[in-house]
């Protein structure tokens, strides 16, 4: 007979024994010396049985209580996840909604047609500061036509395939603009430093040049219509020796957030603003 078989026989006989005593009658008051005898040695056992019966009860009830509470929290997060993303989807259309005004706002005041596009990628070598736009030749697009957003100047077009075209940034080394400061109407050429700082070279020393001075296109050279907005002076700098200032400029455009962009399609070869206000000139 096995260990276990043995406890449930003496507890079995115990509980008999004890309904036996509970269930014949007495008249007196108190037990006798038999009866306490009988419940000194089965009370710790009823104690220890009725405590586990409860424990195993709670534990019971407990699991399929957390079992509840926990499919309810997983609910509860998916449904708090597909709030956050349907959340950022409609600040995204926001977002976008936002830009496409502002754009439109800008072609408004171009004098030439115009092609609006979106920027699907970025030049994978990193030897160029380039995107690729999602309009090409079939678009009417052909290189060295300029490129703009609703903040200035872009770039211009390098390459073109059929349905897709690649611009060098404004930022690019190999990227030369000839610009015209404000209001001291300086010229110089706006070179890229694959930064959004870039260098204006050949402004003149007797130039009044001053910091934070808006610049703008200067219209020569045929590619680049006149005014379009290229940034503002960072830094002023005249180095002993040199003929010319060092001039850095800060980009009117975040090339880090480009997304949207308008090519502008047909510039104008002769020198004339771009804009049908001509006030930023003046």
């Amino acid at each position: 007979m096995s260990f276990f078989r043995r406890i449930w026989i003496w507890v079995f006989f115990l509980a008999f024994v004890l309904f036996l005593f509970s269930s014949s009658p007495n008249s007196g008051n108190s037990w006798s010396s038999l009866e306490r005898l009988f419940v000194e040695l089965t009370a710790p056992l009823q104690n220890l049985f009725t405590r586990t019966v409860q424990a195993t009860m709670d534990f019971w009830l407990d699991y399929f209580y957390l079992v509840d509470v926990r499919q309810e929290n997983e609910r509860f997060k998916a449904e708090i996840q597909s709030l956050r993303m349907e959340n950022q989807r409609y600040r995204e259309m926001a977002a976008g909604y936002e830009r496409l005004q502002n754009l439109l706002q800008f072609r408004r005041t171009i004098a030439h047609p115009v092609l609006a596009a979106r920027v699907i990628g970025r030049d994978p070598s990193g030897w160029f500061k380039s995107i690729i736009i999602d309009k090409g030749a079939k678009d009417g697009l052909t290189a060295s036509m300029p490129v703009v957003n609703a903040d200035g100047l872009v770039g211009r077009i390098v390459a073109v395939s059929p349905h897709y075209a690649q611009v060098l940034l404004l930022i690019d080394q190999n990227s030369a603009v000839d610009i015209l400061i404000l209001p001291s109407r300086d010229r110089g050429i706006l070179r890229g430093q694959s930064s959004e700082a870039c260098r204006l070279e050949y402004v003149a020393k007797a130039s009044s040049v001053r910091k934070g001075d808006p610049v703008i296109t200067s219209g020569l050279a045929g590619v680049f219509p006149k005014g379009i907005p290229v940034g503002h002076v960072l830094t002023v700098a005249e180095p002993r020796g040199e003929l010319f200032k060092e001039v850095t400029l800060r980009t009117a455009v975040d090339f880090s957030k480009l997304e949207e962009v308008l090519v502008i399609l047909k510039p104008r070869e002769e020198e004339t603003s771009i804009f049908r206000n001509e006030q930023t000139d003046k």
